[in-house]
């Protein structure tokens, strides 16, 4: 038996012997600390065996009590924090991603939008016009932190929204992913605990795995956003050394954090001094009329580094992103001088020269009505069609929709029959580490609304409703 396992029958054991009644509080996690001399990560993996089996409950900024009722008779309450030593879950990711990339199979577990949306011809003439006029000392000029005058173009965005960023913090990267991975890779150590939002990007969960940290996943809600107060709950009692989160448009679920929830949230990290790693590739995709701030608007320490790109809003295929660094910026562009060496200098060049036609804004009013449109078109074909018993959230912003299955319902199996008919979608298992999303699973509706959408629905409905059926043959 090993020692957290030690500790939690230990616990057990004494609640049974009325050591501990029904109410009462446990010694902390630094107290049993003290008193078992186990390590604090030992100690917590021991609670959180507890807390997960009903045997305790924690309560926010308060500790750990033992559970109100007797153990047989206690429903677990929803973990708030959930921890993870060694994250695992990039071959089910790959899996899942590899079987959607067939060109027949309608994509609604896709990650990227319709790319018709995309002004691909003034792209590709732009990008005609700079391979005539690139010289050989053009791959010296956008090496790292990038071409200068792409960094000049994003800071002005900045500005338009009221932010002060300077050119000279911005690192040009292939994307965003990049810029997210080299901003965790330059404030964490292997062994270090980062937050995450449960459910939260699939991305994030493969760069903690790659870099070997630890994952203390957080509570987030479709409609409201992270919990705060779970969010306090573990930066008290783990050593995080930073938080990756999405403020806008966050994926899978589609929230945007109002903007006095993202200044509690900065000034929160900020209380136990810990780095914000902002994803916030979908602010372009707002449907009101102003785009939302990001948290690094409410930041005046410089403990935010803000990764974006033009993936989601202009062109994927380009891959280029950035992160506004702050103080992390030199560190950042060594890091990528070992790794990638520097972003594609054809594609930083084609870029400079499509902003300085002056339609972008343009563009992303297009794309951002048609998403509006298309969205509420698949909305609506969802909601006539899917099973009473299934939810659909959805939100102002971006393009995912967040489906909810019935409680007894694995949407991983039901990915696996989908992928059977040619269709795709995202289930909740790649958005954590637990199974707290097993019954969920994300759509993309970016695609136009055809025949071909339509009959995927109406698939997906009759796989659902057979699962409906099946579960309700089953004896209570």
């Amino acid at each position: 038996m090993k020692k957290y396992q030690q500790l939690a029958q230990q616990i057990i054991d004494q609640i049974a012997l009325g050591v501990w009644l029904p109410g009462d509080k446990l010694p902390s996690l630094r107290e049993q600390v003290t008193h078992s001399g186990m390590s604090f990560m030992t100690v917590g993996h021991a609670y959180q065996v507890l807390e997960s089996q009903g045997v305790i409950v924690a309560r926010p900024q308060s500790g750990y009590y033992v559970a109100p009722r007797p153990v047989a008779r206690t429903t677990a309450a929803p973990v708030k924090v959930m921890r993870d030593e060694a994250v695992d879950i990039n071959t089910y990711i790959f899996d899942v991603l590899q079987a959607s990339c067939d060109t027949s199979v309608v994509p609604f577990g896709s990650a990227f939008p319709d790319p018709r949306l995309f002004p691909l011809q003034q792209l590709n003439r732009s990008l005609a016009t700079v391979s005539k006029t690139a010289t050989a000392m053009s791959v010296i000029e956008n090496l790292p932190p990038g071409n200068e005058a792409l960094r000049h173009a994003i800071a002005r965005r900045y500005a338009q929204q009221g932010m002060q960023v300077s050119p000279d913090e911005i690192v040009i990267t292939a994307g965003a992913l990049e810029a997210l991975n080299l901003s965790l890779q330059a404030v964490t150590e292997p062994g270090d605990w980062v937050i995450v939002e449960n459910p939260c990007f699939y991305g994030a969960l493969q760069a903690l795995e790659r870099l070997r940290l630890k994952a203390l996943s957080v509570a987030t809600d479709p409609q409201q956003g992270i919990d705060l107060t779970a969010l306090r709950q573990a930066l008290n009692d783990y050593p995080v050394k930073a938080c990756w989160l999405m403020t806008n448009s966050q994926n899978p679920l589609g929230v945007t954090l109002s903007a006095g929830k993202k200044q509690a949230l900065v000034a929160l990290l900020q209380e136990y001094g810990v780095t914000l790693i902002e994803d916030d590739v979908y602010s372009e995709l707002y449907f009101g009329r102003e785009r939302p701030l990001p948290a690094r608007a409410w930041d005046e320490q410089g403990s935010t580094l803000h990764c974006s790109s033009f993936s989601k809003c202009l062109v994927a295929g380009f891959r280029i992103g950035w992160v506004a660094a702050g103080k992390h910026a030199r560190r950042i562009q060594q890091l990528q001088l070992m790794s990638t060496l520097s972003t594609s200098s054809p594609m930083q060049l084609a870029l400079v020269d499509y902003l300085a036609t002056g339609r972008y804004d343009t563009h992303l009013r297009r794309l951002r009505r048609v998403l509006a449109e298309r969205k509420q078109q698949a909305w609506q074909a969802l909601h006539a069609l899917l099973p009473a018993e299934v939810k659909i959230h959805t939100s102002e912003s971006g393009y995912f929709l967040w489906i909810e299955l019935p409680p007894y319902m694995d949407a991983s199996q039901l990915s696996e029959q989908a992928l059977a008919h040619k269709i795709s979608i995202a289930p909740g298992k790649m958005f954590t580490t637990g199974r707290a999303w097993d019954n969920y699973f994300r759509l993309n509706a970016s695609w136009a609304w055809g025949e071909r959408e339509q009959q995927a629905v109406v698939t997906l409905s009759r796989l659902i409703q057979q699962q409906i059926e099946k579960n309700d043959g089953i004896p209570d």
